[in-house]
């Protein structure tokens, strides 16, 4: 087995490069993983919006990860974007076959700018198909609505959502908590037995684009490193809040976060 840790992101291409494999293959690097990609779809955008999807064939998503897992090998994968449930169900295939572990589950359905990014039947097959492999599922607070089809408004409430993820099979799930207003931005975990919380102060700026790609990325990074899932989560948050904290301020629209702050921050200390 080789000692480099190896990461592979399954998910949509962003031409703008803030979100989907982009911000994922550059959060990887950022944390000394090498990461690889399997491209669900091909997506026209920038900080103003999605203009185009062109899903793949679910052969050539098939393609892409078999040829990673055969050859060069996965200590960790994640899922983003993808665009139908014969595609979802094609990389839950691929994934027992390969015995893929440390799967995270990033449930992107709806862009920055607003953007319908799954279809309903997508949605429902997250359920089914994907979320009963996840070792994290990781959704935002819209997202954990879809998926329980609770209203989140206390953290009883979303204590509940976060039960009802894990009792879809996920061994743990992280809601993210960005959407909720206050001083902080405060994430909720649960493995099936504890909760817990991470919080950091709220940036108040429009460049947020890709942060849920990035989040997810990071913990995936830190999984292949063999990271316990606590402190990968935790690596995860200091690193996002990081690349909130020093924006690129690049584009006219929801510019993408700093991939690079963490480390120049961590080199400053």
């Amino acid at each position: 087995m080789s000692s480099t840790p190896r990461a592979l992101t399954i998910a949509g291409s962003d031409s703008g490069g803030g979100a989907g494999i982009q911000a994922d293959l550059k959060t990887f690097q950022e944390l000394q993983v090498f990461g690889m990609s399997a491209v669900t779809a091909i997506t026209a955008q920038n900080t103003l919006g999605v203009t185009g999807i062109y899903p793949l064939d679910k052969e050539a998503v098939a393609s892409q990860i078999s040829a990673v897992a055969t050859d060069i090998g996965v200590d960790a994968v994640k899922t983003g974007m993808i665009a139908s449930e014969e595609i979802m169900q094609t990389i839950a295939d691929k994934i027992r076959e390969h015995q893929l572990k440390n799967l995270v589950v990033d449930p992107v359905m709806i862009a920055k700018s607003g953007a319908a990014l799954l279809n309903p039947e997508a949605r429902q097959a997250l359920t089914r198909i994907l979320i009963p492999l996840a070792t994290v599922v990781t959704p935002n607070i819209p997202e954990a609505e879809e998926l329980t089809g609770l209203s989140l408004n206390s953290l009883e409430q979303r204590k509940e959502a976060a039960k009802r993820i894990v009792d879809m099979g996920a061994k743990a799930v992280i809601i993210k908590g960005g959407h909720l207003s206050g001083k902080e931005a405060t994430d909720l975990f649960y493995d099936g037995k504890e909760f817990h919380t991470f919080s950091a102060p709220r940036i108040e700026t429009k460049h947020t684009h890709g942060t849920g790609c990035t989040f997810s990325a990071a913990i995936t990074a830190c999984l292949a490193k063999g990271d316990s899932l606590l402190d990968a989560v935790r690596t995860a948050k200091e690193f996002i809040t990081a690349a909130i904290s020093f924006p690129l301020e690049l584009g006219r629209g929801h510019g993408p976060t700093n991939h690079w702050a963490y480390r120049e921050k961590r080199e400053k200390v």
